[in-house]
């Protein structure tokens, strides 16, 4: 199992919201097609067919948790993640 797959496990089960690297975060989603557009400390990431945008901001090296939920509700919603 890839490191990217392991991580979107553990977001979908949602059992370690607090414990997701902002990086790994990161890294999935480029490599789930967001396009990112850094404004600051913002990160925005968009993709075709998916009306939300994804803010995340880091606190130290983990994602936020409330962002880590809402990356999982757009995840679940559109149904992504299942090639990886």
């Amino acid at each position: 199992m890839s490191k990217y797959a392991k991580l979107l496990f553990q977001i979908l089960r949602g059992t370690a919201d607090a414990n997701v690297s902002f990086e790994d975060l990161r890294g999935l989603l480029i490599r789930l097609g967001f396009e990112e557009r850094i404004r600051s400390s913002h990160h925005m990431f968009r993709k075709a067919g998916v009306l939300e945008k994804i803010n995340l901001q880091r606190e130290g090296n983990k994602a936020k948790v409330y962002q880590v939920r809402q990356v999982r509700t757009v995840l679940v919603k559109h149904k992504l993640g299942g090639d990886l």
